[in-house]
């Protein structure tokens, strides 16, 4: 049996165990062993290790050895309860260990569960379970998780009210962030939201969200973006107190208003503009800094981008002029900077 589209995730969150075996395959590997975990944790339940009923095999051993995997399915456990085998980075020289496997499979045995890499069509392994009446299917593919995946992995970790507008920026960072750091950030929140019976919100989300900026910086940055000239010098002390590179402060006030600049060039308007950003934006950060598109306007925000690709030229050049007080200057420039207009 082959599942397909959303049964994939609906499947290796609850599989069945009747059936003898289960094939995950893919080409990112992050996300074969994300449903890989889910779908072993599902069938074996909590203390499979400790009670020794999940045993774990490389799949290139069983080209020296293909009896070992028939002797771990039939072995008989100390602990009641479901036991798995789970056959990792499975070659397809491995197909024949298998089939012996399979064929000689009964039921009280241990369901046999095979990872492997972006399989063929032609791969042995792939025709091996597409065939066989009774062992699944499951191929991953390069997709974010949708709406009831996270809905699932929300209510795992036991939180279950989630906003609408919340649930919308999950779905925008999912498609923004590795799958193993979307996983994280979602038990992250989760954690953050322990024992608080109030609906998850955008700001929540926000605060959870990975941060590309460090805080000092964003906060300098923003000061230029809104023209608050007075606020300007103490926190720019601050930052050379930190030993942060002028060059690390250059490249993020570019990327921050490139990304202004694209919001403002957005047919949708700054709110829609921002939310395709990558890596996106939410909650208040997003009210933000759709003000400050607003308040800028394009040609402006135009203006700024390339006095900054300037300044960035200045920098990497061979200039013998101080570093710090070159992008002090050019940040100054900015927070001074006429506002207003298309």
């Amino acid at each position: 049996m082959i599942v397909k589209g959303a049964e994939i995730g609906r499947y290796l969150a609850k599989p069945d165990p009747t059936r003898p075996a289960l094939l995950i395959y893919g080409q990112d590997a992050m996300r074969v062993a994300l449903k890989r975990a889910e779908a072993v944790a599902a069938l074996t339940g909590p203390n499979a290790d400790e009670e020794m009923r999940l045993t774990r095999i490389a799949g290139g051993d069983l080209r020296k050895d293909a009896a070992q995997l028939l002797d771990a399915v039939k072995a008989v456990g100390f602990f009641p309860g479901q036991r798995v085998v789970l056959v990792e980075d499975t070659p397809d020289a491995a197909a024949p260990a298998v089939a012996a496997a399979l064929e000689e499979w009964a039921h009280g045995d241990a369901v046999i569960v095979v990872t492997g890499s972006g399989l063929a069509k032609s791969s042995a392994l792939r025709k091996l379970f597409e065939k066989h009446a009774s062992a699944v299917t499951a191929p991953i593919y390069n997709d974010p998780p949708g709406e009831e995946e996270i809905t699932r992995w929300l209510n795992d970790a036991g939180l279950r009210d989630v906003a609408r507008d919340a649930m919308r920026d999950l779905m925008t960072l999912s498609r923004a962030l590795d799958p193993g750091d979307f996983r994280q950030t979602v038990e992250k929140i989760a954690l953050y939201k322990f024992g608080d019976a109030a609906p998850l919100t955008p700001a929540e989300v926000a605060l959870m969200a990975p941060s590309t900026i460090d805080a000092e910086v964003d906060e300098l940055i923003d000061v230029v973006a809104e023209g608050n000239a007075d606020r300007f010098g103490k926190i720019m002390r601050r930052i050379e107190g930190q030993g942060i590179a002028p060059v690390t402060i250059c490249i993020a006030a570019l990327r921050h208003f490139r990304a202004l600049h694209a919001a403002s060039t957005d047919p949708g308007g700054p709110q829609a503009g921002l939310s395709r950003l990558r890596p996106p934006v939410f909650g208040p950060r997003r009210d933000r800094m759709a003000r400050q598109v607003q308040s800028w306007g394009m040609r402006n925000l135009e203006d700024a981008v390339h006095h900054l690709l300037d300044t960035d030229l200045q920098l990497r050049s061979s200039t013998r002029a101080p570093a710090m007080p070159l992008v002090e200057r050019a940040l100054i420039r900015l927070a001074m900077m006429p506002r207003g207009g298309r």
